[in-house]
């Protein structure tokens, strides 16, 4: 496992002084980005040999939300290689052990010359050492999106939605996102299925859906084809029937 000391900071707080679903995406991406870096696999590593590894899925599962100036942990380690695939979990936990946030996610490799999936190097493979899966609910990856939904306002891609590899961050999607869902919705569990990249000057059209305690939000392109297919549980229970009824 590979972990982090932070304190939540005054920046990453909503009004209500409370860490935010996008600050906690930021420190479990900045979780791994480390671990990499100082396993010598990170940017550098990756660039040389023209590879990429791409996010395809989350789950993250909010417990409790830490105000500010709380004092966290923030934790990761795969638990799965599957050819071009690997698997991993995300924790945020207190120092006294309380898991405030747990989270599955699905990533896979490319060459960025032929953009095909590739297999690991050995030196991937040695450095990212499997681990036991955490206890929590596993959702199914694949997300069906409702046959009813509304288009909203597009959203043209800017500089600042962009990361190193020039495409539209994970995050920056589930940003625009949060943007439909109404003002005294708490999102107590988020999935996420990443369908392919969008680039600066794309134009994305999202389009949402409400269900009794959910709502459903995908960003497509001009044709209907969909960068990403989002669903938002409100709370912090696991709501797991209406998980089953979304998933294909």
């Amino acid at each position: 496992m590979y972990s982090f000391s932070s304190r939540i900071r005054y920046s990453e707080c909503d009004s209500g002084g409370k860490l935010t679903l996008a600050s906690l995406l930021n420190y479990f991406q900045d979780c791994s980005t480390f671990q990499s870096e100082d396993l010598r696999l990170g940017f550098e590593y990756l660039s040389e040999r023209h590879l990429v590894w791409v996010l395809a899925f989350w789950q993250i599962v909010v417990l409790r939300r830490p105000g500010i100036c709380e004092e966290v942990e923030i934790g990761t380690f795969p638990y799965e290689f599957k050819k071009c695939i690997g698997v991993r979990n995300f924790f945020m936990r207190t120092k006294e052990g309380e898991y405030l946030a747990k989270a599955n996610s699905v990533w896979g490799l490319l060459n960025t010359e032929t953009m095909k999936p590739t297999l690991p190097s050995a030196d991937m493979l040695r450095g990212y050492r499997l681990e036991s899966r955490l206890e929590m609910d596993y959702s199914p990856r694949k997300i069906k999106m409702p046959d009813e939904l509304v288009r909203e306002e597009p959203i043209v891609v800017k500089k600042h939605h962009l990361d190193t590899n020039l495409h539209v961050n994970n995050g920056q999607y589930i940003d625009m996102a949060l943007e439909f869902l109404p003002e005294d919705f708490v999102v107590g569990q988020l999935r996420a299925e990443y369908k392919k990249q969008a680039w600066l000057g794309d134009v994305l059209y999202p389009y949402t859906a409400k269900a009794a305690g959910a709502y459903s939000i995908a960003l497509r392109d001009e044709n209907g084809e969909p960068y990403v297919n989002m669903l938002f549980l409100n709370g912090a229970k696991t709501a797991e029937g209406l998980v089953n009824d979304q998933a294909g």
